[in-house]
């Protein structure tokens, strides 16, 4: 908790790049994904994988698969520590074989703010890469009061448009995060967007949204 905190305290919350004060992000040509996922029934052996897309065309120009051994105990809250250092071996192998074609911004399979302690994958991930990081993920984490309760259940059947949105509100009056649902290949089901590093909560919902092909933003899903 301690050493989450003291890199907490590097997290920048706010747009730092050119491109990104442009409503098309002139200027951002390369948008990586990153994900660990597990063999079923075995929480030992994963895939970590690194994927960058050309943007705004969404073309596969790297990919980086590995099996790995996670050995680190899984502790809510905590996930970073088990998952984030694989990532980062991902992301130094790809700046040291193919420096040009590394990523301008990363979508993360997880959270970034919306944390226990505001401080989730996308932002350990982005604090130590030093890159732009977005947390994407599937299902809501219940911390500052947030529940998937009827009401919230409720804000997600009213998104009627694709791309409509709504804020994740805590009890402690601070946005969290931001739910976007799209109709996106008939998929009703929201995605829980929150800052990692490097970019502001709107930036962020729009360059996911400019990324969807289908549910899942183009660079996770690959």
């Amino acid at each position: 908790a301690r050493e989450q905190a003291q890199l907490r305290a590097g997290v920048v919350e706010e747009d730092t790049e050119e491109w990104q004060k442009d409503s098309r992000f002139t200027g951002l040509e390369r948008v990586g994904g990153v994900d660990l996922s597990y063999i079923k029934g075995d929480d030992t052996s994963a895939c970590a994988s690194l994927v960058v897309l050309s943007y705004p065309a969404l073309e596969v120009l790297y990919e980086d698969c590995r099996m790995v051994a996670v050995s680190t105990q899984y502790v809510a809250g905590f996930l970073a520590f088990r998952e984030v250092p694989f990532l980062v071996e991902a992301v130094r192998r790809l700046q040291q074989e193919e420096p040009k074609l590394t990523p301008q911004v990363l979508l993360v399979d997880g959270n970034g703010l919306l944390h226990p302690r505001g401080f989730g994958v996308a932002c350990h991930l982005g604090v130590l890469t030093d890159l732009p990081c977005i947390g994407v993920a599937k299902n809501l984490l219940q911390v500052d009061g947030l529940v998937r309760d009827e009401l919230h259940r409720e804000q997600i059947r009213s998104l009627q448009r694709e791309g409509d949105t709504f804020p994740l509100t805590g009890t402690s009056g601070r946005v969290l995060g931001m739910v976007s649902c799209g109709d996106y290949n008939n998929s009703s089901k929201p995605l829980y967007i929150s800052v990692g590093h490097r970019v502001c909560l709107e930036t962020a919902v729009r360059l996911v949204k400019s990324c969807c092909r289908y549910r899942i933003p183009e660079p996770i899903r690959q």
